[in-house]
């Protein structure tokens, strides 16, 4: 077994105990989502307004949190960009509760770092399977940040050793480790300093070959 397959199954299983923050300001509203949750096995920690929500995340990690829209003191668009602000731990999975409907306001909470949406009232299936679907987030979130701490990476050609001690092309690597593809391109840096000077060359090579003959 990998040290990254290690990680994923000690990742599920952590999975299980993941701990939600519940932002609502409606007292209902607030104990319906921690019935619900609570019967979806989930560890719930509920609070009534942004404000309170940062003050929780200060004090203790949350990997999911779910919150209204509109809410006092500080609503979930403006919670959610202060936690998009923070630089420290692990990746927080932001669920947006709201009535509003319309493509301007959807993109402006995608704008604002929010990941997914749920309209009000919350239907307790379609709840389980958007937090199914914030796991699957986190647990990848997990991963590369595993594979960006632990890889061992030649300084040189940048190539990746695996567990079996052969190196191999990092883009081999995380296609084989999570099924994930690569497009490739130039960046400026690389264009400016390697590609354009070989590209110029090449140029100046033809035209030289063509006035000698």
């Amino acid at each position: 077994m990998t040290a990254l397959a290690r990680n994923v199954l000690f990742s599920e299983a952590t999975m299980s105990f993941i701990d939600i923050l519940v932002v609502e300001d409606d007292p209902v509203s607030r104990r319906v989502l921690e019935r619900d949750l609570s019967k979806l096995l989930y560890t719930v920690t509920a609070v009534g307004n942004g404000a309170e929500a940062l003050a929780a995340l200060e004090s203790k990690p949350f990997r999911i949190v779910v919150s209204d829209w509109m809410m006092p003191q500080m609503d979930g668009l403006a919670l959610c960009r202060r936690l998009r602000e923070r630089t420290d731990g692990n990746y927080t999975y932001f669920i947006l509760l709201t009535a509003r409907e319309g493509n301007e306001n959807y993109r402006e909470a995608m704008a604002a770092g929010v990941d997914d949406f749920l309209t009000k009232p919350v239907d307790r299936d379609e709840l389980a399977i958007r937090l199914m679907v914030a796991k699957r987030i986190i647990r990848f979130s997990s991963q590369v940040r595993e594979l960006k701490t632990l890889l061992p990476i030649c300084m040189y050609c940048k190539k990746i050793r695996n567990d079996q001690d052969y190196w191999e092309k990092i883009e081999t690597y995380l296609h084989q480790e999570t099924g994930t593809d690569f497009s490739h391109g130039i960046c400026p840096e690389c264009s400016e300093k390697i590609a354009q000077p070989e590209m110029n060359a090449e140029i100046r090579k033809l035209a030289e070959g063509s006035h000698a003959e």
